[in-house]
């Protein structure tokens, strides 16, 4: 106690706070698969990651494209001749050619609707890194955004951690397919001025994260008038733009914005509208740190870009992407190929759970499902969603996202990622819940006795006696674990460094 104590005093409040977000089951069911990742020979009896959103189904294309163009890179025979140039460059504009090839990537992920400016591309170090450059733009600690929900756990980390800006949850409800309403929307916006927030945006994330939805054209034009009504900013993340793989079709924010201003009778004003951009999911390569901030402000570009030293794309990555970007013949293929893959993928895991008696919200995006297992509960609290979420882990060991760290306001739903393994280990996770459903229908058949079978639905429920696996072999004293982890009162579980 006494060195917290001190901790506290010698380091900053941000140091020592816990607004970073980790104290989530989110973080935690990373660190239960860091203890005892799944490999199909090595560990097969391993906990498999399906909480991380990856794109891995075609980055072969990306591989067979590299092999050919050698060029592309400065540490190749047939690229050298760039190392000088490349190596030196450090302009935080960032290479013309990248930006150039960024924009036009944009606008053809978005149908070649809308046209995009290389000069208003901002770099981020990722999207979290151009996240949070937009909102030290924008706010001050204290104001407040409007955000819907479910949303992305790390937005508590992305927007709130190091800014000190406040999100207000703007509830959305399973009955309508969670879609934002006009009355949550305005409830939500009176309630934070009663509480002495200066609200300052609304942040939507289009295709959703972790719903697998997008937005039609209809619900965007309300919040266009709503944002410009109040005189507030909208902020789109729209990383997962071209993971569609299903009908109805994307539609941008921009395609919007640039419809709505040709109509006289709209009050548009283009400066509060802004995009968060990045390759790492519609692209597969989230270890390149590839953000982007594109906005209509000149402002908070000028002052976007300032910021942007403290997180640059290598100039090396930004040579190669240029590059392969700039290839059309090749990212058309790639992009029809890869929303080819998503939806066979997606296909194979849904009618999977199907057969399990298990449901998930329709979707048309993402790297997803948003799985529904409220029928599993005992009573329809957060508590018993944390008894299963803590259940799949040790029993079934999955890890799945549980809907309370998307701030989802009905216990029982959770996000599953079906995009970052290879077919031999999506068919493991689905024989794994055949076997865990099974196991709860058996016991339920030598408990009811005589008394007459309810549907399965109504009797799988978290009475099981025994494990599967031994939890303990889970636990390391290196990681660091929240209230809600499932090994959160294991005397073994320490910080991890």
């Amino acid at each position: 106690m006494a060195f917290l104590a001190e901790n506290q005093t010698l380091l900053s409040k941000i140091a020592t706070s816990e607004q970073h977000g980790e104290n989530s089951p989110y973080f935690d069911g990373w660190k239960a698969y860091d203890q005892d990742p799944f490999h199909l020979t090595e560990n097969p009896n391993g906990v498999i990651q399906m909480g991380l959103a990856e794109n891995q189904l075609s980055l072969d294309l990306i591989e067979n494209w590299v092999a050919k163009n050698p060029k592309s890179s400065i540490c190749t025979k047939d690229g050298v001749s760039q190392f000088k140039d490349i190596a030196n460059f450090q302009d935080y504009h960032g290479l013309y050619e990248f930006r150039k090839a960024i924009a036009n990537f944009m606008g053809k992920v978005r149908g070649n609707k809308v046209a995009f400016d290389p000069d208003r591309i901002v770099m981020g170090g990722g999207a979290t890194g151009a996240s949070e450059s937009l909102m030290f733009c924008l706010a001050d600690p204290g104001d407040g955004f409007l955000v819907p929900t479910p949303y992305y756990p790390a937005f508590d980390r992305d927007l709130r951690w190091r800014t000190g800006v406040q999100l207000a949850p703007i509830i959305c409800k399973s009955s309508n397919d969670f879609k934002i309403t006009q009355k949550a929307l305005e409830s939500t916006y009176e309630n934070a001025i009663a509480s002495n927030i200066r609200v300052k945006g609304l942040i939507i994330a289009n295709p959703s994260n972790p719903l697998g939805t997008t937005m039609d054209k209809e619900t965007l034009q309300t919040l266009m008038r709503f944002i410009n009504e109040k005189n507030i900013h909208l902020v789109c993340d729209e990383i997962y733009a071209a993971t569609i793989f299903n009908t109805p079709e994307f539609v941008s924010i921009s395609e919007v914005l640039q419809e709505m201003e040709q109509d006289p009778t709209n009050r548009v004003n283009r400066e509060l509208v802004h995009i968060i951009y990045s390759l790492s999911k519609d692209m597969g390569l989230p270890g390149f740190r590839v953000g982007i901030l594109y906005s209509y402000n000149d402002h908070v570009v000028s002052c976007a870009r300032k910021m942007s030293s403290f997180g640059l794309i290598s100039s090396q990555t930004q040579l190669f992407l240029a590059s392969i970007l700039s290839d059309e013949e090749f990212i058309d293929g790639f992009l029809s190929e890869s929303s080819k893959r998503l939806a066979k993928r997606h296909l194979t895991f849904t009618q999977g759970l199907e057969k399990e008696g298990i449901t998930c919200l329709a979707s048309n995006a993402g790297l997803f499902v948003w799985m529904d297992l409220r029928t599993l509960l005992k009573k329809p609290t957060f508590d018993e969603e944390m008894e299963l979420w803590r259940l799949i882990i040790t029993d079934v060991k999955l890890n799945v996202s549980p809907g309370s760290s998307f701030h989802c306001d009905e216990p029982g739903w959770f996000r599953v990622c079906f995009a970052n393994m290879d077919d031999q280990t999506v068919e493991i996770a689905l024989k794994r819940i055949h076997v865990f459903v099974n196991k709860g229908r058996k016991h339920d058949r030598t408990t009811m006795n005589n008394k007459k079978r309810k549907s399965f639905q109504k009797n799988l429920r978290l009475s099981f006696s025994s494990r599967l696996y031994d939890e303990a072999a889970m636990m390391s004293p290196r990681t660091i674990m929240s209230p809600h982890s499932p090994f959160a009162l294991s005397p073994l579980v320490q910080a991890r460094t």
